[in-house]
């Protein structure tokens, strides 16, 4: 079921209150609905977040292309980028009015084109306005309203910088941030490099939680393993895992059992959701042109570290093979190396 426009998807969840324990970070070019599709799947309960999208994409773009998803992705928050209260306020509308069980703002992204438009990281700089535009959105949805932040901006490391930026938007109604706990370098490194480079620092967001009882942290930043999400636990409400969940998927295979108590699909395979996506991708054929291509690519690792995982890739990305029913490529990828 495709969700948009004033229609609210039915679906077995209750959303009066989200779990942020366990979240799948908002990846541009990843997090895609298919890449959602495939980690719906694999978690019963993790947060899923869309892509960044932009608030001029919104107002003056292709909104179904942005917003719309399939029902079998919630709960699934939209992130957006912007600065502008009142367009803020229009596209968490927006995101409501789509199905959406969440609105982020995105206040982390440290790219010279997002702060070119004068959101992103930069927007740390300017409490008042993100808190303006939190207001905003607040007055005009019913659904949470969350921000995504870094630690700092540049080299200075002062948390009573982070401090003061968490304080001034609670005043406006925000209760839950998902911090990467790293600073944002915004001259002289790549997006890449400052998820690498600016040292993590996760004592700065157990300290926001110590400062701020009463509000909801989630830690993002450097986490690839499960024994980090339990340690951090003991810190913080949440953990948002991005890259590491991206590239193994499987691991999102441990999570409902080991933080949800639920274990309704511990016994589930990597060939029976591998044949789940294939039935997807017939679908998404059928009904939207889509490539098995553009939706096999979020996939690649699920064989991630087993015996012959890297012939099993090597096929479901062979373009070559792009005429054959994803059936028969499945087929391929399974069939022992000659």
């Amino acid at each position: 079921m495709i969700c948009g426009g004033k229609s609210r998807p039915l679906n077995s969840y209750s959303f009066s209150v989200i779990s942020h324990k366990i979240c799948v970070a908002p990846m541009l070019d990843w997090t895609d609905r298919h890449c959602r599709y495939l980690h719906r799947l694999l978690s019963r309960h993790a947060l899923l977040y869309s892509e960044m999208v932009t608030t001029g994409a919104l107002i003056h773009g292709d909104r179904a292309r942005h917003l719309d998803f399939n029902a079998a992705e919630l709960p699934l928050a939209l992130q957006l980028g912007g600065s502008e209260p009142a367009d803020l306020a229009q596209c968490a509308r927006l995101a409501e009015d789509w199905g959406y069980s969440e609105v982020n703002l995105n206040c982390g992204c440290p790219s010279e084109r997002v702060q070119r438009g004068a959101f992103g990281a930069c927007l740390m700089r300017e409490p008042a306005l993100v808190a303006d535009g939190v207001k905003a959105m607040r007055d005009a949805v019913s659904i949470p309203v969350t921000v995504k932040h870094r630690i700092g901006i540049d080299k200075t490391e002062s948390y009573d910088f982070v401090r003061d930026f968490v304080g001034t938007l609670s005043l406006a109604g925000c209760r839950t941030f998902i911090v990467h706990a790293r600073n944002a370098w915004l001259q002289g490194l790549s997006p890449k490099d400052n998820r690498e480079v600016p040292p993590l620092r996760y004592e700065a967001v157990y300290r926001l939680k110590q400062d701020f009882p009463a509000l909801e942290f989630v830690i993002n930043g450097g986490i690839t393993r499960t024994a980090q999400i339990e340690d951090h636990l003991h810190h913080v409400d949440g953990v948002m895992l991005g890259r590491e969940a991206y590239h193994n998927p499987w691991w999102l295979s441990e999570w409902d059992q080991q933080f949800f108590a639920d274990s309704r699909q511990a016994d589930q395979t990597r060939e029976a959701i591998e044949q789940q996506m294939v039935t997807y991708m017939n679908e998404q054929a059928a009904l939207f042109g889509t490539p098995w291509q553009s939706i096999a690519r979020h996939m690649l690792g699920l064989r991630h570290g087993l015996p012959g995982a890297r012939r099993w890739r090597q096929v479901w990305s062979d373009h070559q093979l792009k005429a054959l029913p994803p059936e028969q490529v499945m087929a391929l990828a399974h069939r022992p190396a000659a």
